[in-house]
């Protein structure tokens, strides 16, 4: 957790580009296995449609194949997105203590401000007090 925030962009970008073009590709193959293998159930029968029918065993393997994909791939964003919310807690949870910290800083500050206010008119003071005694020694 050394390397600041900006630095762990800098260094998992060549990585989210990998990713966003893996995630772009697989996106590209659903769409094209769609077009191409599952476009045919969408036009009407020559006879009357039956929607309580089964579907074919190849069609079905099909179907299946799709929604295991889908779910490799919206598994692998949700372990991301979870990553990310993690990553983002432990973030928040740093500023908040890097917070709490300043604001002790800052007291800190305060009061050694104050003490410092009051040692200079104490001595500010005693230095006028004798300044007094000596011109009234010159004098008598």
């Amino acid at each position: 957790m050394n390397a600041t925030p900006s630095e762990k962009a800098e260094s998992s970008a060549p990585e989210a580009d990998t990713n966003l073009a893996a995630v772009s590709e697989v996106e590209a193959g659903i769409r094209d296995f769609v077009r191409n293998d599952i476009a045919y159930l969408r036009r009407p029968a020559a006879g009357a449609p039956n929607t309580d029918a089964k579907l074919e065993p190849s069609t079905e393997a099909t179907v299946n194949n799709v929604n295991s994909l889908i779910q490799r791939v919206a598994g692998t964003s949700l372990a991301e997105i979870e990553s990310l919310v993690t990553e983002l807690e432990s973030l928040r949870d740093l500023l908040h203590a890097e917070g709490q910290r300043v604001q002790r800083e800052i007291s800190g500050y305060a009061q050694l401000s104050q003490a410092a206010m009051k040692s200079t008119r104490m001595i500010a003071d005693n230095v006028a007090q004798w300044k007094r005694t000596a011109e009234n020694l010159r004098n008598d």
